[in-house]
């Protein structure tokens, strides 16, 4: 029978992972960072294998969504490349930066989580077939999402129509369509943006 940490014993988990990433101050560690801030690809590699893990732990433990979590971890360390330049040895241990990296990283992925709830939101009132007829208001709105999605990508087209049309979920269009769920929810975030930016469009100018 497999066992299961309990909360309290997860959080120590992560705890004492934080705390050994966190205090090692030995030369090999030292060195890593001095090759990470020169820009070697090597050392971010090295940085990826040493971190990754607590990255991914802090992410689905606050998201619950390992998809999302993979995400976040992918996010930081392209993070902490394009960012290595402001990296200060003498202000924070390299694994304590990362970890600062990440919480910031997680904070934005709630934010667009909230975002994506919105516009969802939005967007699905408008697809939704309703028994009164539409006013002109919403017939336009119709108009122009039905306008917007024939601009997508087949792929990108298919998962929208499955999302907000035949109301299924990530993980069934995944099923349907043989994609990862990561993808599907790629292809949901980017065509939501561009639905949501020609209506703003729209009622600006109305």
């Amino acid at each position: 029978m497999a066992r299961t940490s309990a909360p309290g014993m997860a959080r120590q988990d992560d705890q004492r992972r934080y705390t050994a990433v966190t205090t090692m101050t030995d030369e090999a560690t030292a060195e890593l960072a001095r090759r990470f801030v020169a820009g070697e690809e090597r050392a971010l590699a090295e940085m990826y294998s040493r971190w990754a893990s607590l990255v991914y732990s802090l992410a689905v433990r606050s998201l619950g969504d390992a998809t999302d979590a993979e995400d976040v971890t992918q996010k930081v360390f392209v993070a902490a490349w394009q960012g290595r330049h402001r990296y200060d040895p003498d202000r924070s241990a390299l694994g304590a930066w990362l970890v600062g990296i990440t919480r910031h990283t997680i904070a934005d992925m709630h934010a667009l989580r909230g975002k994506e709830r919105t516009i969802t939101a939005e967007v699905t009132a408008i697809t939704r077939e309703e028994v009164a007829p539409a006013s002109d208001v919403d017939l336009a709105d119709r108009l122009l999402i039905a306008d917007e999605m024939a601009k997508l990508e087949p792929t990108a087209r298919a998962v929208v129509h499955l999302a907000f049309f035949d109301d299924l979920t990530h993980t069934q269009i995944a099923e349907r369509l043989q994609m990862p769920i990561g993808t599907v929810k790629s292809h949901i975030r980017r065509s939501l943006v561009r639905l949501r930016g020609r209506l703003e469009v729209s009622h600006e100018a109305s």
